[in-house]
């Protein structure tokens, strides 16, 4: 059975989600503060945390990167904020997902079984063997040891960030839905399609020479995004002034036709004999 912890200082909002979460099958904890939810959680390492925003003293942002800086335990964060910098910023310190207030109590079952989904396929991944490196447009991923250069300079990208840039380097030329990304990436099977918005702009400020005129994370209209590798990569280079006209093969002179020799015809219309 998962233990979840479940941190928000409204009671009636913790004790609605510890109730939906137990008929889930989930073994619940609460906490009212950010001190109260690190002291639990040191105490007995919880499967996931759904984790309020908007906590007194200590907020759910802290409490956040205190939680992913002793283990990789999966955040789900609560917020009442409409604010889409607020939101993401909680994903990018390491928040698996997040749910606006006021929601629905079955939808944030869903999202708790999702994520715990996810997570342990990542962990199952991460037990096989390693990914070779992923390599595009000076690009290196390294899956296994989650490490990304941009032309031999090391990238700061966050969790999903790095699993987005992955994904699209593994499928060159291939256009990708929002939805399909979300489902890939996140695990999600329904959400805010904004996050990948957001994530893919924020990635290209990483990877892009300039973000506003995107080469390699181009967007395709109606569909999705489109990893695009340059044209040259991998060709071979060409000697200055070297024409790309096509020469003619030369024709063959044509072998040599013995020439018969000349048939006689008598006058008189008889057929004759070769001399």
């Amino acid at each position: 059975m998962h233990s979840i912890l479940v941190v928000d200082d409204d009671p009636t909002v913790a004790e609605v989600v510890t109730g939906y979460l137990e008929r889930a099958g989930f073994s619940v904890d609460r906490a009212a503060d950010g001190p109260e939810a690190l002291r639990l959680a040191a105490a007995g390492p919880p499967a996931l945390v759904v984790l309020d925003l908007m906590l007194p003293g200590m907020d759910g942002l802290e409490v956040c990167r205190r939680l992913r800086a002793t283990a990789p335990v999966p955040v789900i964060m609560l917020t009442a904020r409409g604010d889409e910098d607020d939101r993401i910023l909680g994903l990018e310190i390491g928040a698996d997902d997040y749910v606006t207030k006021p929601f629905s109590p079955r939808e944030l079952v869903l999202r708790v079984e999702s994520v715990l989904r996810r997570h342990s396929g990542d962990q199952g991944r991460a037990a096989r063997a390693a990914e070779p490196e992923l390599r595009r447009a000076g690009i290196v991923l390294d899956p296994a040891g989650r490490r990304a250069t941009k032309d031999g300079r090391p990238l700061a990208l966050t969790l999903r960030e790095f699993d987005l840039l992955a994904h699209l380097m593994r499928h060159p030329g291939l256009a990708i839905g929002r939805e399909t990304l979300m489902h890939d990436v996140w695990g999600w099977e329904f959400g805010d399609l904004s996050t990948v918005t957001v994530h893919v702009r924020r990635l290209r400020g990483k990877i892009e020479d300039d973000p506003a005129r995107p080469r390699l994370i181009r967007t395709v209209w109606g569909v999705g995004y489109r990893f695009d590798v340059p044209a040259d990569e991998g060709a071979p280079a060409e000697e200055p002034g070297a024409s790309v006209e096509a020469v003619p093969a030369p024709v063959p002179a044509p072998a040599h036709v013995p020439v018969p020799a000349p048939v006689h015809v008598p006058a008189d219309g008889s057929r004759g004999h070769r001399e």
